[in-house]
């Protein structure tokens, strides 16, 4: 809806700006009128000076005046002048006066010499003024001509009619007033037909920038504006369907790109990061010596130079903003026993497309099935092989008091690991093959690796640990708070068994975009050799058999991180770090 107060506003702003505009113009042209007016008057004057000037100074040559020293005819001459108050004074080079028709007696005149009028005409010919004579106690316009040998003036008294005669005509002045008047009315009729529209377009156009809503119904009026208007709206109403398309086509996109298996990032020719996935992230910090690396950390990594130097030749090599043709470049990389293939894409404006994808070729998916059903039944037989002999040596050996307790704490422990594995195997097929049964809910990061640590704190201080967490307190993501319990409970507790005593373990939260938070778990143990790292995520394997079992790991535990990870829509990797020790990276999504 138009806002009238705006129209009412814009209308005066464009009627005061028009109107003073006019008023400067007319009274410019007002001055200049005047101006010519008067310097015509005054001219008028002087031209009747000159002539009655031009007539003594003839009468005086043909008379030889001024070689007589006789000026006695020349009072008559000046009588039969048309103007009867008109006073004519001869004056010598010297400034003596050597007639006045006015004065009888010279004697008693200064030397005129440096009357205005007389110096004015020696550097000009011919000079003016206007003042008061001690002669004649009276005002007179005075006007001199110089001729060489002599000067003559004229002069008229400086009364009410010489004052009026000068007086310009105000007839113009009355003139302007009227175009005034007109202009002004004129002024109403057109600010008000193009007030309105302007207005109008005005509001559209803030609204625009501001993202407000818009009514792209609005009328304007029919005039020049409002056909210019009716143009924007509609220019208007294409460029949002084209915005609305292309951000549904961005969506499309980016989602795919998220639930995409290969890690994709696109950059300025600058290298600037437009977008980058979660898949991205992941296998740069798998490549990365460094911890928790961010995308634009790809042109740093050594192992990527050929990649890297083939980016710098093609967006440095032309000079002009776009490029002949799409070019590319693949490498293949190995990294902590896995492979990755690198491509580069160059596109025409110079910015470019940067993919990774994981290659390492692991077992197929049935191998893995008949694999863990092999495992499940030797990791059970263990177990149940050593219950067995220790219930079987009771009950058919006499056995004294303590040896008798021994067998039955061991046949304890056998059970407890049992019951473990039983445990970890039945939370494995639940979350891939019952994860709709696990509750959504917010969880706070923060508060389950606290208590994870607080769960573990007896081991941790038996070995000497020392733990930092790095994570904000008011992290939150929407998962299963078991499932994710398990994920952190399970890499501490690989960590305080295998890592060795006196390490220090890091906990924290690197990256966090719209759908992703990115963490990374670190200790500074011993590692795991590079040959073990693309398979310690399967169920059952172990870097050392006869030491996980010592300890009473099931090998299960990263198999359950992995999982967790996956349920949470994250990916998880690990590498060994230069300084020593084991880092995990993993995602997981804010939102189920």
């Amino acid at each position: 809806m138009l806002n009238f107060k705006k129209v009412s506003r814009y209308r005066r702003k464009l009627f005061f700006n028009f109107f003073f505009l006019f008023v400067a113009f007319a009274l410019v042209i007002g001055a200049f009128q005047y101006q010519r007016e008067r310097v015509y008057r005054i001219n008028q004057l002087e031209n009747t000076l000159q002539t009655s000037i031009d007539l003594v100074n003839n009468y005086l040559v043909k008379h030889h005046a001024m070689d007589s020293n006789d000026f006695t005819f020349l009072s008559g001459f000046i009588n039969v002048l048309p103007q009867s108050n008109l006073r004519i004074t001869v004056i010598d080079p010297n400034g003596v006066v050597m007639f006045d028709s006015f004065v009888k007696n010279l004697a008693e005149l200064e030397n005129h010499l440096h009357r205005p009028e007389i110096q004015e005409s020696l550097r000009l010919k011919s000079g003016k003024s206007i003042r008061h004579s001690t002669s004649t106690d009276q005002d007179y316009y005075y006007y001199a001509v110089n001729f060489n040998n002599y000067f003559v003036r004229a002069a008229l008294p400086y009364d009410i009619r010489v004052e009026n005669y000068l007086k310009v005509d105000t007839f113009f002045i009355y003139v302007l007033l009227f175009l005034f008047v007109a202009f002004g009315m004129l002024l109403v009729y057109l600010t008000d037909r193009f007030g309105k529209s302007i207005a109008t377009l005005q509001e559209f156009a803030i609204n625009a920038v501001q993202g407000k809503s818009i009514d792209t119904e609005v009328e304007f009026p029919d005039n020049e504006l409002g056909v210019i208007g009716n143009q924007i709206v509609e220019v208007y109403n294409k460029l949002q369907k084209t915005k609305k398309e292309l951000s549904a086509e961005r969506e499309k996109l980016f989602r795919h790109l998220q639930i995409s298996h290969e890690g994709i990032a696109v950059f300025t020719k600058k290298k600037k990061q437009l977008l980058a996935n979660n898949h991205f992230i992941q296998y740069l910090n798998t490549l990365s010596d460094e911890s928790s690396v961010t995308p634009n950390k790809f042109f740093e990594i050594e192992e990527l130079k050929p990649i890297n130097d083939f980016i710098d030749e093609h967006i440095e090599r032309e000079k002009d903003n776009f490029i002949s043709e799409l070019s590319s470049n693949i490498l293949t990389v190995q990294k902590s026993g896995k492979y990755y293939v690198i491509q580069a894409i160059i596109f025409k404006d110079r910015s470019f497309e940067i993919s990774i994808n994981d290659v390492t070729k692991l077992e197929k998916e049935k191998k893995l099935k008949q694999q863990m059903t092999s495992n499940i039944a030797h990791e059970l037989k263990t177990p149940v092989s050593s219950i067995l002999g220790y219930l079987e040596t009771i009950l058919n050996t006499n056995l004294e008091d303590e040896k008798r307790k021994f067998f039955l704490e061991r046949s304890y422990v056998q059970s407890q690991r049992l019951s473990s594995l039983i445990q970890d195997i039945s939370l494995l097929n639940k979350i891939e093959e019952a994860s709709d049964l696990f509750e959504i809910e917010p969880v706070n990061v923060k508060e389950i690796v606290s208590l994870v640590v607080d769960d573990l704190r007896m081991k941790i201080t038996e070995h000497n640990i020392s733990v930092e967490i790095d994570i904000p307190d008011s992290l939150v993501i929407t998962g299963n708070r078991s499932v994710f319990f398990s994920i952190w409970r399970n890499l501490l507790e690989n960590s305080v068994n295998y890592a060795g005593d006196c390490i220090t373990i890091k906990m924290k939260s690197y990256l966090e975009d719209e759908k992703y938070v990115y963490f990374t778990f670190s200790d500074s143990g011993s590692g795991i050799p590079d040959q073990h790292l693309s398979r310690i995520f399967e169920r059952f394997y172990r870097v050392d058999s006869g030491r996980s079992r010592t300890m009473g790991g099931t090998g299960l535990g990263l198999a359950i991180v992995k999982n967790g990870v996956h349920f949470h829509k994250g990916e998880i990797s690990a590498k060994n770090l230069k300084s020593g020790g084991l880092e995990f990276m993993f995602s997981i999504c804010k939102m189920q």
